[in-house]
């Protein structure tokens, strides 16, 4: 069975599809810039002649109706009907306390997934607007949501309770809930079966534009970075991460910013943006490198705040077996990995500069012979993690 697996942004959407259970990718792309004159369209059947396109998308479903009919080409298409796709999976970045486990869409669900697009502005608007053009163009096919929080469902109430009158707490349903909950279950079972057991201490790093930090232990989540929203945690690309939050009532009360310009501000515009003028880590290396001492300080800044993090979970879980490097950053960057394995040596970790200096395509281990705890790095794939969370509903 063909598995489409969605994850859609604000002006982009990446796609997959997979032959379940076979984990066989069909084909894949994806579509940037949306509502761009420029918009990017790319289209890769594993068995055919790829396609890359530049021209104007105006929306989501403009772009997944042009997908539709590579889908369907004579040439190079992998579908013979729309009906021919039974299944879809869709990224959904928040499910509240909600949703624990992967669901079907119905009426309900898109409603809830509405009700929660205060909490993640920047994605649940457009996971729903997803959903619902692939309603319309896959009418024969069940739509399937995974939440990126409902793997952190398993952390105590000591990690996920913030120390708020109560009555706010459980009747506003204020919590840490965290995010990239699909990158971390998919990377922790992988180091799990990498290293024979699930009775592990772990931690996972996901360090991309967006960035976050899991402690998995014997296989469940028991603590992570973000909170109550994507903003919190390690610095990321354009989000603040942790900031006290009188810094956002002095902005509003004293400096006279709108609640909509300090949310602007805190997720669109700080971060390494906001820092440096740059939020892409090659970019930011590149020009420390040459001598951008604001980039060398934001750098060494990013590193310091995933440290206390690390020490933080070692403590929270007495120990630590492995550290696990994930997405883009984590995958790629040779120099980032050693920045924050600098001065961990008290902790067993220990890094050794030549099996670093890899861009992993496959799981490898990067530690000294003579580090204590293995430093593995594991490329995430989000999207097999979808397809088989949707597989193994139906």
């Amino acid at each position: 069975m063909n598995v489409l697996v969605i994850n859609s942004g604000s002006s982009s959407l990446k796609y997959q599809m997979i032959e379940m259970p076979s984990e066989n990718v069909v084909c894949n792309g994806l579509i940037e810039r949306i509502g761009q004159q420029n918009s990017k369209f790319v289209y890769n059947p594993i068995n055919g002649e790829g396609v890359e396109v530049e021209s104007a998308i105006a929306t989501h479903k403009e772009g997944l109706s042009k997908l539709v009919s590579y889908l369907l080409d004579e040439r190079i298409g992998v579908l013979k009907t729309t009906d021919d796709l039974k299944l879809i999976g869709h990224r959904v970045v928040h499910g509240g306390s909600t949703f624990s486990k992967t669901r079907l869409v119905t009426p309900e669900v898109k409603s809830k997934i509405k009700d929660l697009f205060s909490l993640a502005p920047l994605h649940n608007p457009a996971n729903l607007l997803g959903i619902e053009v692939c309603e319309e163009l896959f009418p024969a096919a069940k739509q399937i949501v995974v939440f990126d929080t409902a793997f952190h469902q398993t952390m105590p109430s000591i990690a996920y309770k913030y120390a708020l009158p109560k009555q706010i707490s459980e009747e506003k349903k204020i919590r840490v809930y965290g995010f990239h909950g699909t990158s971390h279950k998919y990377v922790s079972e992988k180091a799990n079966e990498f290293l024979g057991t699930t009775n592990t201490k772990l931690i996972t790093l996901h360090i991309g534009n967006g960035a976050s930090v899991s402690a998995v232990e014997n296989g469940k989540c028991v603590d992570h970075s973000m909170g109550f929203s994507p903003t919190t945690g390690l610095v990321m690309g354009t989000r603040t991460g942790d900031i006290d939050p009188s810094v956002v009532l002095h902005l509003i009360k004293n400096l006279g910013y709108s609640v909509d310009e300090v949310s602007n501000i805190l997720n669109k515009e700080s971060g390494m943006l906001g820092m440096t003028g740059y939020s892409d880590f090659r970019d930011l290396i590149s020009q420390s490198q040459n001598g951008n001492s604001d980039c060398t300080e934001a750098l060494e800044l990013y590193a310091y705040r995933v440290k206390k993090y690390i020490g933080a979970y070692v403590a929270a879980m007495n120990g630590l077996d492995a550290l696990v490097f994930t997405a883009g950053a984590g995958e790629n960057s040779v120099d980032l990995r050693k920045l924050i394995c600098n001065q961990l040596s008290y902790l067993g970790i220990e890094l050794d500069d030549n099996l670093n200096n890899i861009r992993a395509k496959e799981l490898v281990e990067v530690q000294t012979k003579q580090s204590k705890v293995k430093i593995i790095i594991i490329p995430t794939n989000e999207e097999l993690e979808i397809a088989k969370q949707c597989y193994e509903l139906i």
